[in-house]
């Protein structure tokens, strides 16, 4: 039942539910990038899940739908120096509030994914395995995925020697070796391991930050 959750909202007389999500809690760069998302009341898309279930192609075809139908979309980030200064749990609520405060018309009920509520005055649910559980979940990842997705691909071209395009800034073995041969770039998450251990290393003799 894609829409338990949004269902048992509006029958304690919530009629904008919203579902938020994020994409980005475990890189090593990047921002981390939130979603909140309201349907239409029993709109089902179908092939709409977790983000993390589906091909690229998948979430850019759902992305779009979502952005067609939705009643509202709104967007929030915390960048990687806020990470840094917050730590990453607090960022992502930081980013998922911004997100929900970002939808016009405003939600009177939030479906959250996750063990965490929101600094946020109206009602509100933490729901475990939300993204595979509300479909308005399921809709907001999409949405945060594909964003930050975007966002990654043009720090590509900004640092193009750490190769952000194919691994988001994620950890691959890939990335590890360019931040041990490069150090860390602006975007950097400085307090995760993988990065923290070569803030302030100078690099190896000959090796140019932008080659």
């Amino acid at each position: 039942m894609p829409h338990s959750f949004e269902n048992w909202a509006r029958n304690r007389g919530h009629k904008l539910v919203a579902g938020v999500d994020e994409a980005g809690r475990g890189p090593l760069a990047g921002p981390v990038v939130a979603a909140a998302v309201i349907l239409p009341e029993g709109m089902v898309i179908k092939g709409l899940t977790d983000s993390k279930a589906l091909t690229a192609g998948q979430r850019r075809r759902l992305y779009d739908m979502v952005r067609e139908k939705a009643l509202a979309v709104g967007v929030g980030m915390a960048d990687s120096a806020m990470v840094d200064l917050v730590n990453i749990l607090q960022a992502t609520l930081l980013a998922m509030r911004d997100a929900a405060q970002n939808l016009s018309p405003a939600p009177d009920m939030l479906l959250i994914d996750g063990l965490n509520t929101l600094d946020w005055p109206g009602a509100q649910q933490a729901i475990v395995k939300g993204d595979t559980l509300s479909h308005s979940i399921s809709a907001a990842s999409v949405v945060a995925k594909v964003t930050r997705d975007a966002m990654m691909e043009k720090l590509a071209q900004i640092y193009p020697q750490y190769g952000f395009d194919k691994h988001k800034g994620y950890g691959s073995k890939e990335h590890r070796e360019a931040i041990r041969k490069h150090g860390p770039c602006p975007v950097h998450r400085m307090t995760f391991r993988g990065v923290r251990e070569y803030v302030g290393v100078p690099l190896e003799p000959g090796l140019d930050l932008f080659s």
